[in-house]
């Protein structure tokens, strides 16, 4: 489960790149039920997502053109600079090197060596999303890569995450879960897929993060997310001992997972 006792490793932020940030609101508003505030007149139109009154991410206007739409995830680390500098240690490419944000904390930008992108969070005065787990929000954070084996090599010397890894059914291949270092089994947060190249198009064969959220009825939002524009890539389908889930994308092509989890 992912929590907001935020160690070093856990995803503490998600953060939407998109090329109309007031359609974007309105989609994810009509879907899973958020709004949406300016985090400040300084900020390049940066929005605070918000569900039920709790903070549970961002949204933001590209910055250049060429810039893709996407999603995310922000992880947690107490020593920015460390970290970073570890990343490129392990053949990470630095892309935005650490940077103060507004006394809220100090963030650091790299892709990892199969391209999928890691945003770096060290806290000030925000340690991240208010709330995880429930509907609507954030509930796992599912890498799909290239070589599997070289992501586990790559964030388990990041951050320390442990693995447990389970066979996908037919021939799906290895399913890593990721836990943060010295934590039981109820601490997973997410897991490594390995997937061939070709196979992700969006990031012309990088790997890809994607968020995966909680939803009370995956089939009612992949109706309602449809009927507001979005597309539906995979599912409904039901997968033992997970749940019923679906992989879409909004308007713009960011992509997610919905995910309504098996009882208990």
């Amino acid at each position: 489960m992912i929590t907001t006792d935020y160690v070093i490793g856990s995803p503490c932020w998600i953060e939407l790149t998109t090329a109309d940030v007031d359609r974007a609101t309105d989609f994810y508003g009509r879907v899973f039920g958020w709004t949406t505030e300016s985090a400040g007149p300084d900020t390049g139109g940066y929005m605070l997502i918000r569900y039920e009154g709790s903070l549970i991410g961002g949204l933001g206007p590209k910055m250049a053109e060429d810039q893709p739409v996407s999603w995310s995830l922000y992880f947690n680390t107490p020593d920015l600079d460390a970290t970073f500098n570890r990343a490129r240690e392990l053949g990470a490419t630095p892309y935005v090197e650490p940077t103060d944000v507004m006394g809220l904390g100090r963030m650091a930008y790299v892709a990892d060596p199969q391209g999928g992108s890691v945003s770096l969070w060290e806290a000030g005065t925000l340690p991240g999303m208010e709330r995880t787990d429930d509907p609507n929000t954030l509930v796992w954070a599912e890498l799909w890569t290239p070589s599997a084996q070289g992501a586990r090599d790559f964030y388990g010397g990041l951050f320390g995450w442990e693995f447990a890894d389970f066979e996908l059914p037919g021939d799906g291949g290895v399913y890593a879960v990721a836990r943060p270092a010295g934590l039981g089994d109820d601490r997973a947060f997410g897991g490594i897929m390995g997937v061939d190249a070709a196979d992700l198009p969006a990031t012309r064969g990088a790997a890809d993060w994607h968020p995966v959220f909680h939803v009370t009825d995956c089939d009612a939002t992949v109706a309602e997310m449809t009927a507001a524009g979005g597309h539906i890539h995979m599912g409904p389908d039901d997968v033992p001992g997970v749940g019923r889930l679906a992989v879409g994308a909004d308007p713009f092509g960011a992509g997610y997972v919905l995910l309504t989890p098996n009882p208990g």
